[in-house]
């Protein structure tokens, strides 16, 4: 099991930018595939930005393909998502996760996620 602690969420105004980090401790963090996800109120939890192991591999949702970047650093033993161009319907808690998959899209393959952040974004 990897424990996942997520920062950098805030209040931001459209058009603008955030990187949201995700500490991982634990297991080895380059053995895990790592994804971002996000909620918003009323909402099912939905795939944002997934990188494999060594973060040669990424893969994106539609909706933020070209504005929101993945990376990794596993001397660090974390993970990042850069995110531009914000939207207000990118407002949600995002989370990250863990897989044991070299890199998926899949909700069900994660098996550690974090407690999440807010991002809020106005108009």
């Amino acid at each position: 099991q990897v424990q996942l602690v997520e920062s950098g969420g805030g209040l931001v105004q459209a058009g603008g930018s955030l990187r949201l980090s995700c500490a991982a401790s634990g297991r080895t963090f380059s053995n895990y595939g790592m994804g971002w996800f996000r909620q918003a109120p009323g909402k099912e939890r939905e795939f944002v930005a997934a990188i494999s192991f060594r973060g040669y591999t990424t893969y994106y949702a539609d909706s933020v393909k070209g504005r929101f970047t993945i990376s990794r650093d596993n001397t660090k033993n974390t993970v990042y998502l850069q995110m531009n161009s914000l939207k207000p319907e990118d407002t949600a808690v995002y989370y990250c996760a863990a897989s044991s998959r070299v890199v998926t899209s899949i909700k069900r393959d994660y098996t550690d996620w974090g407690q999440g952040t807010q991002v809020t974004v106005s108009s």
